[in-house]
């Protein structure tokens, strides 16, 4: 990774809007549509088996009790529900585990933390990953968030060129660090 400097919200969004604008009415109405390739909403209790599954196929352990603590964490104890899933043919593609506490005033805190991310096998490739974080920081900035931040093992390579690819810098304490501002 390079020590580039942050860039600003407007350049980390600006890299998600690389598509032809589909808001002209002259073009073809199919075109239109087709726009949102990649559905993404809030992660649900319901999500629950579908998140587990993709962690299992990704990592080869049954992680479900460290889903199901993170899972009532962000459903029930978070100041501020973040988390996402994206769907491809009405099933979970991805998710995007994250959280944001209030701050100051009732106020969202300034930094949001992802907690995981993971991609089903099948989807690999398909820019699902990109679009959970594209959505992820669409969310955190009407929030007023200013950064995220996360953690990854040294050897993830793959996850660690996907992050770096996405804007994300290292931090302070080896921990990436985003800026949203």
């Amino acid at each position: 990774m390079t020590t580039r400097p942050h860039p600003t919200t407007k350049q980390l969004l600006d890299q998600f809007n690389n598509e032809p604008d589909y808001s002209d009415v002259s073009q073809d109405d199919a075109e239109a549509l087709s726009r949102d390739r990649i559905p993404v909403r809030s992660l649900t209790a319901a999500d629950f088996d579908a998140v587990v599954r993709i962690d299992r196929r990704s990592t080869g352990h049954d992680r479900s009790a460290y889903y199901r603590r993170k899972f009532d964490e962000a459903l029930g104890e978070s100041g501020v529900r973040v988390s996402v899933v994206a769907e491809q043919d009405g099933m979970v593609a991805g998710f995007l585990m994250a959280r944001v506490d209030f701050g100051e005033f009732g106020r969202a805190a300034t930094a949001a933390v992802i907690d995981t991310i993971g991609v089903d096998a099948a989807a690999s490739g398909k820019h699902v990953g990109r679009a959970l974080v594209s959505q992820l920081l669409a969310n955190l900035t009407s929030l007023h968030v200013e950064s995220v931040r996360t953690e990854v093992e040294w050897n993830r390579f793959g996850l660690l060129r996907f992050l770096d690819r996405c804007g994300f810098r290292p931090g302070q304490q080896l921990s990436l660090s985003r800026p949203l501002v």
